[in-house]
């Protein structure tokens, strides 16, 4: 076999496997980042769970103790956050995941 297919089949593979579900997962997550609203859970990329009190084009203000409210660069939002019913624990829910049913969810973990 021509070694010039062999590279052009690896490429491919290569695209296949790793480009495009990397495009898919940056799309999705920046499409949580933008569908943000005011009373969202989130946790940022830091680990600092918060409620989203206003949302700016670049910055959210974020609350994370009662009376406690910082600025968070939106690209710093890593998950938005939905309470378990059974026994009000946080579940993160990421953009591949939000037609995910919570409970399952948390049974994955």
């Amino acid at each position: 076999m021509n070694p010039l297919v062999v590279i052009v089949i690896l490429a491919i593979l290569f695209w296949v496997l790793f480009a495009l579900p990397a495009r898919r997962r940056r799309r999705d997550h920046e499409a949580m980042q933008d569908s943000l609203e005011i009373g969202d859970e989130v946790i940022t990329a830091g680990g600092m769970h918060g409620v989203v009190r206003d949302i700016g084009d670049r910055q959210l203000r974020i609350e994370i103790a009662p009376d406690v409210v910082v600025n968070v660069d939106r690209r710093a939002i890593a998950a938005v956050a939905v309470a378990d019913d059974d026994d009000d624990e946080i579940v993160e829910v990421e953009a591949d995941d939000e037609s995910a049913d919570p409970e399952s969810a948390a049974a994955d973990r």
